[in-house]
């Protein structure tokens, strides 16, 4: 019986780790700053209904995220072509940026809203919530790069083999 090797679609695969690691991010910053902690809402511009409003659009656009990044995720494991070492790099490169962006273009740029109100320095606020950002983007990025070399060592293998 002669078995039949299905290339993986690596690119795909972090895409739709990312689509997840995106979710998954703003659903932690949701639930925890918004709603357990209540330090900020999405847009704190307006009155608190508008806040509440931002709030739910923002958990609409996490649940869309998640659920088409594993539709995307079950859909390459059907298929056989998902590959780990990509979506996993995805997933942690997708919500260190989501948590990058929110840190510097929502909070600072556009201000949309503060970290927290009602404290004397925002500073450690706001370098806390970066650094955490950044480590977690390094890690996606180190696994991106073993993902890289993991799959060139596969498709030399491959080669040599033919």
């Amino acid at each position: 019986m002669e078995r039949r090797t299905v290339a993986a679609e690596p690119s795909r695969s972090a895409w739709s780790g990312a689509l997840v690691g995106i979710g998954m991010m703003a659903a932690v910053d949701e639930i925890i700053f918004h709603q357990i902690l209540s330090w900020h809402h999405f847009y704190d511009g307006a009155t608190p209904e508008i806040g509440l409003l931002t709030d739910g659009l923002l958990h609409s656009a996490e649940l869309i995220a998640i659920v088409a990044g594993f539709f995307m995720l079950l859909d390459l494991r059907r298929k056989q072509t998902l590959f780990k070492p990509k979506a996993w790099a995805g997933f942690f490169i997708g919500a260190g940026s989501f948590q990058l962006f929110d840190g510097l273009v929502d909070h600072k740029v556009l201000r949309l809203h503060q970290i927290r109100y009602n404290v004397p320095d925002l500073l450690p606020y706001d370098l806390s919530w970066n650094l955490f950002a950044l480590i977690i983007l390094i890690i996606g990025l180190a696994q991106n790069r073993r993902a890289n070399k993991e799959l060139k060592h596969q498709t030399t293998a491959q080669t040599t083999q033919a």
